[in-house]
């Protein structure tokens, strides 16, 4: 029987000289001393890892319940082509040794950590020293450490868990930058206002408004500037027409150098916030094109931050679905024992707004059939109606 051990080094190949003693009961008696340990289990084949990237693919393939490259060559040469592939090998991993007896063809015993051999893994990890003859613990608790913080880095870089979180962050502050707008535009008319007032109800849209502006300037200028690359043609006269009649004070250079400056920032913002949307839909394209497909790529954005993750939104019964974003009603509704909310975010979502009023909300059931109710007549029985009298 062999026994295969993974450190940080690399594999150790252990053979058992008493077959009898690794199913008994008080194996654990046979590594009490290191003496015992070393005339149980003699070394027969090590296999060094040659780097730390080497041995991170590796251990990662085992924790995966695969079989690594380094492995799978190492037991090819001291196992199969040795002829030791008739003797059974101990393993921890069920699931690696399923891949081991797949590939390579070699009888296996899966018991696990937990189970018979629980005290084989504990022996050996407590007299590794002792079986690997000339190896100093200290440098085997260094390579340790320094497997563990390089494994422990490599998951968190390609963790598939992660892939969600420039969505999270991208939806935040695309709605942070729809406030920061919103706030900046709604100064801009009131601070123009006092110039031009008729111009907020001419020139609806932030954006175009701020252009205006910036073009523009003084409401003066406004007969002798073209409007053109910004606004229709008929809402330019109509702006020119109100720039001549206007009940607007008179403002300073400085004045409108500030108000300048300001306009310069919502344009600057909205341009930015455009290319964030298109990052944001392409990056939810990717990694939950059906989610997109469903309910577009903010609303679904918004689900995936909220529930923290789109693994943990996968995760979510379609009732928790449907009210994500809703839980302060939903917990009022409860303690008040007023009408639950129907919808939570998903409401924004056009599949939602689109639907008839009788399929919105929560289905009612069909009543209950009392049992005055007479039942319908199956299929195949019908009977004529009784003659008129």
């Amino acid at each position: 029987m062999l026994v295969l051990y993974e450190t940080a080094m690399g594999y150790c190949l252990f053979k058992v000289t008493d077959s009898a003693k690794i199913e008994s009961a008080d194996l654990w008696e046979e590594f009490k001393t290191p003496q015992k340990a070393s005339k149980l289990l003699k070394l027969k084949a090590l296999h060094r890892f040659t780097s730390t990237a080497t041995a991170v693919e590796d251990i990662t393939a085992i924790q995966s319940g695969k079989l690594g490259k380094g492995l799978k060559q190492f037991l090819t040469d001291e196992v199969v082509e040795k002829g030791k592939g008739k003797e059974s090998l101990v393993v921890v991993d069920p699931h690696l040794g399923r891949s081991i007896s797949k590939k390579l063809g070699i009888n296996v015993n899966t018991v696990g950590a937990e189970g018979q051999n629980g005290d084989l893994w504990r022996g050996i990890r407590s007299q590794l020293a002792a079986l690997l003859d000339g190896l100093d613990p200290k440098d085997l608790a260094t390579m340790s450490l320094g497997l563990s913080h390089s494994l422990s880095r490599f998951k968190l870089k390609f963790s598939p868990d992660k892939v969600d979180t420039m969505v999270v962050q991208a939806i935040a502050l695309l709605d942070d930058l729809d406030k920061e707008i919103n706030i900046y535009a709604m100064r801009v008319k009131e601070w123009y206002g006092w110039h031009f007032p008729e111009m907020a109800k001419i020139i609806v849209d932030n954006v175009a408004y701020a252009k205006t502006i910036r073009l523009m300037g003084f409401r003066t200028n406004a007969a002798t500037t073209s409007f053109a690359s910004i606004l229709p043609e008929d809402l330019e006269s109509v702006l020119k027409a109100a720039a001549e009649i206007s009940m607007g004070t008179e403002i300073s250079d400085s004045d409108i150098a500030h108000i300048h400056a300001l306009c310069d920032q919502v344009i600057s913002i909205s341009a930015y916030r455009l290319q964030l949307a298109e990052y944001l839909r392409n990056r939810m394209n990717a990694i939950a094109p059906n989610l997109t497909a469903l309910v577009g790529e903010l609303v679904g954005a918004r689900l995936i931050s909220h529930a923290g993750s789109l693994l943990s939104l996968a995760k979510h019964p379609a009732s928790t679905v449907q009210i994500l974003g809703a839980e302060k009603a939903l917990f009022r509704a409860l303690k008040t024992k007023h009408d639950t909310p129907k919808y939570g975010l998903i409401y924004h979502a056009s599949l939602i707004g689109q639907a008839p009023p009788k399929l919105k909300g929560k289905q009612q059931k069909p009543p209950s059939r009392s049992a005055s109710t007479p039942s319908p007549t199956p299929m195949g029985s019908l009977t004529p109606p009784p003659p008129p009298q």
